[in-house]
């Protein structure tokens, strides 16, 4: 009788969910059923094509957060709404005991245009952190004495779960979360001195950094430091690991941010983010000397999935037949042209960094709030990583006539800040 009054419940409160057509209809189902881990933004958000997308009452919004530099090739890209179509009418889950299908051409993609031999397939970006500290781990054992430790930077995210909390160098990501895991070491950023102080012979066991810090500023870092650093952990027979959760999948201008900076070859990559064009996929990849993860060592119920697997695929190839990180390249460098140009116009803005389609804007007030709601307000979805920074991440392919219109909305809404509006 109690199981058939909650079933019963559950289906009215669905059916009302069906019903729901105001904006605070569903932030008030949202209020009362979801955790309130979230700050969201006002609007509701029910669809999306190319670099827009529209919210309930039909308004439409520029996305230059590409769903958080995940849909690289716009949304609802039509070769990859077209693989979700096709793959769920076959299958969408099996155990990983088994052979599936999809599962093949994006690990080929993914080691044919990098310098990996081997993937594993899971559900995130902080998954495959974690996939790759195991490996690291058991490299340390079986090479190093039993070396565990991990240097990583500060400023970096790698993940928010307990171990990547410990990894990513940000205190307030850590302190709600201490006593952290242990194995994990934060250095400053772009420092190859501070690795080579924190480096302890028989303790560490490898090294894990982004190519391009997104999450910690869009911190670029200088033309030789990555490759200064394989060359110390080469010295060191330690990993050479790079989480390229977020500039993966062209964002940087190359298929993978690494390939950027001359002479880098990651012993372990990671991936995230793009790598499913939309579905909830990540990927930890490495060289073969390195592949020692064996039958029991790890696992997924869900990673590799048919379906997510399928759709990575599919925004893989597009990714390849339409040249997005061509395009990434050159639209990059006509969006920091539009906002170096903006920074002439308007002084509180300090710097404009960045690679590819992964830019930040600094300024020299704490604007980044109010910035953030005005173009809202007028049509442009923005990031702000900082009280004083901007980030912005459109899809590699976004328009230069839609570059140009995110650049005038900015530029309204920093008038309007001096302005004192």
């Amino acid at each position: 009788m109690y199981i058939g009054l909650v079933l019963r419940v559950a289906a009215k409160d669905s059916l009302e969910t069906r019903k729901m057509t105001t904006s605070q209809e569903y932030k008030d189902l949202e209020a009362k059923y979801y955790m309130q881990v979230v700050r969201r933004m006002p609007p509701v958000l029910v669809r999306g094509e190319g670099s827009r997308v529209y919210d309930n009452d039909g308004k439409s919004y520029l996305d230059f957060t590409a769903g958080w530099a995940v849909l690289n090739m716009g949304h609802s890209h039509p070769a990859v709404t077209k693989a979700v179509s096709e793959q769920a009418g076959k299958i969408m889950q099996m155990s990983n005991l088994f052979y599936t299908t999809p599962q093949l051409p994006l690990a080929q993609f993914i080691v044919e245009n990098s310098d990996v031999d081997r993937v594993f397939f899971c559900n995130s970006g902080a998954e495959a952190n974690e996939g790759a500290s195991k490996l690291a781990r058991k490299w340390g054992r079986k090479n190093l004495d039993g070396a565990y430790e991990i240097i990583t930077a500060l400023d970096s995210f790698h993940g928010r779960t307990q171990a990547m909390m410990a990894a990513t160098g940000q205190p307030h990501y850590q302190d709600n979360w201490t006593p952290l895991m242990p194995g994990f070491v934060n250095v400053p950023y772009n420092d190859l001195d501070a690795i080579k102080g924190a480096y302890v012979e028989g303790k560490t066991c490898a090294v894990l950094l982004e190519p391009v810090q997104g999450e910690g500023g869009v911190n670029v870092p200088d033309e030789d430091y990555l490759k200064r650093v394989q060359d110390f952990c080469k010295e060191k027979n330690i990993l050479f690991m790079l989480d390229e959760v977020q500039t993966g999948m062209g964002r940087l201008g190359t298929v993978f941010g690494y390939q950027r900076f001359e002479g880098v070859e990651p012993d372990v990559m990671t991936l995230g983010k793009a790598v499913g064009s939309g579905a909830p996929l990540g990927a930890f990849a490495c060289k073969e000397f390195c592949s020692v993860l064996e039958p029991g060592d790890h696992g997924s119920t869900f990673g590799g999935n048919a379906l997510t697997t399928a759709t990575g695929a599919a925004g893989a190839q597009a990714l390849l037949d339409e040249d997005g990180p061509g395009q990434a390249m050159r639209n990059g460098e006509y969006l920091m042209g539009k906002l170096n140009a903006l920074r002439e116009e308007h002084p509180v803005i300090t710097e404009v960094r960045g690679m590819g389609m992964l830019v930040g804007v600094e300024m020299s007030e704490e604007l980044s709030a109010g910035l953030i709601a005005d173009c809202l307000d007028n049509g442009l979805l923005l990031n702000a990583v900082r009280p004083n920074m901007l980030r912005f991440m459109p899809p590699l392919n976004a328009s230069t006539e839609e570059i140009d219109e995110a650049v005038e909305i900015l530029s309204a809404a920093l008038s309007k800040a001096a302005a004192g509006g």
